[in-house]
C-alpha cells in the first residue's frame, strides 16, 4: 500500500535529491495544519539542510509537496534520511491543508528531525515557512550514499 509523503526541502521537485524521491507527485502544493519549526542548519557534513522539527505549535505552517510513495520506494528514501539512526530523521504522520477547494485535512508523512538535535548544529537559522531554491543555494552533503548528488561546497 502506498504511503503519502510530504517533502519541504531537497526532495521537492527542482531541489538538490528530488533524484531520490521515487514517488509520484500529487497534485497541488500542502501546507501544514499544525506550525513546525523549519530551519536550515550547518553540520560537519552538510550545509544549508531544511529540518523540519518536531516542535508541533512552534514555527509557522510549512508549505510543501505531496508524494505517493510505494512501498517497495519507501526503504531507500527511508535509508537516505536516515530513518532509526541516533541522528537521522523520524517519519511522523502529521495533517495537510490542501488549499482551495479541499475541506478536509490531509494526513501524510514527513521526514522530521528530534527537538534534541538542534543543538548539534554548528549554525541555524529561520524558522522558514518554506524552503526555497535561494535557501538551498550551496547546499551540499557530503554522505556516502549520497556521492554526486551535491557537489561539496568550496
Amino acid at each position: 500500500m502506498p504511503v503519502l509523503l510530504f517533502v519541504y526541502g531537497t526532495l521537492k521537485e527542482g531541489f538538490p535529491n528530488h533524484g531520490l524521491n521515487q514517488g509520484q507527485r500529487v497534485a497541488g502544493t500542502f501546507r501544514t495544519r499544525e506550525r513546525f519549526p523549519l530551519y536550515v542548519v550547518r553540520l560537519p557534513h552538510e550545509d544549508r539542510a531544511p529540518w523540519l522539527v518536531h516542535r508541533p505549535g512552534e514555527g509557522h505552517q510549512v508549505t510543501g509537496e505531496v508524494y505517493e510513495v510505494d512501498a517497495a520506494a519507501l526503504p531507500a528514501m527511508d535509508a537516505f534520511e536516515e530513518v532509526g539512526k541516533p541522528t537521522g530523521y523520524l517519519r511522523v504522520e502529521i495533517e495537510l491543508d490542501a488549499g482551495p477547494g479541499h475541506t478536509a485535512p490531509l494526513r501524510a508523512q514527513a521526514y522530521m528531525k528530534a527537538a534534541d538535535q538542534l543543538p548539534a548544529c554548528l549554525e541555524h537559522e529561520g524558522p522558514f515557512p518554506t524552503y526555497t531554491l535561494a535557501l538551498a543555494a550551496g547546499y551540499y552533503l557530503d554522505h556516502p550514499a549520497t556521492t554526486g548528488l551535491a557537489a561539496p561546497s568550496p
